[in-house]
Order: C-alpha cells, then sequence, then structure tokens
C-alpha cells in the first residue's frame, strides 16, 4: 500500500509576497516624497532602483519563495541610507 504525497500548502508564501508587495508600496511612497529633501540628480536612480526591486519582489514571488519581505527592507534601507549621507555630507536638507 502506497500513500500520496502530503499536500503543501502554496498559499503562504503568495501570501508573504502579497504583503511584501504593499510593504514596498508603503516605502515607494517615501521614495516618491522624498524629492523634498533629495536632488532631482540623486533621486532619479533611487527612482529606477525602487522600480527594478519591484520586479525583483515580483520575480520571487513568482517562483514561491520566502525571501520577498527582504525587498521592502533593502528598499527601505538604502533611501534612509542615501538621504542620511547626502546630508551629512553633500549638504542635503530637509
Amino acid at each position: 500500500m502506497t500513500s500520496a504525497p502530503a499536500q503543501r500548502s502554496t498559499a503562504g508564501p503568495w501570501i508573504v509576497a502579497g504583503l511584501a508587495a504593499a510593504a514596498h508600496l508603503v516605502v515607494g511612497f517615501f521614495y516618491a516624497v522624498s524629492g523634498l529633501a533629495i536632488p532631482l540628480y540623486a533621486l532619479v536612480p533611487l527612482w529606477i532602483f525602487w522600480v527594478a526591486l519591484a520586479f525583483y519582489l515580483l520575480k520571487l514571488a513568482i517562483r514561491r519563495s520566502w525571501w520577498t519581505p527582504i525587498i521592502p527592507v533593502i528598499a527601505a534601507a538604502v533611501l534612509v541610507l542615501t538621504a542620511t549621507v547626502g546630508d551629512a555630507f553633500l549638504g542635503w536638507t530637509a
């Protein structure tokens, strides 16, 4: 008597990816309004980076990866680091 292999639930990675996408959109709002403190020459590459991360998040979601939550964390860290370094060394003001 052979038993059928256990069915794995595929809903988990999709739910996590959906929450990560929502978090990435929230971070995207801060990318959009950061033009108040970050000059355009630095802001445009940041926007391109955010979009590239969104596509990578989609790729991870399609693969049903559990690593999707790291994408908004990376996006937020890069934005905060850029603003902090820009203010400290380049004189950007808020």
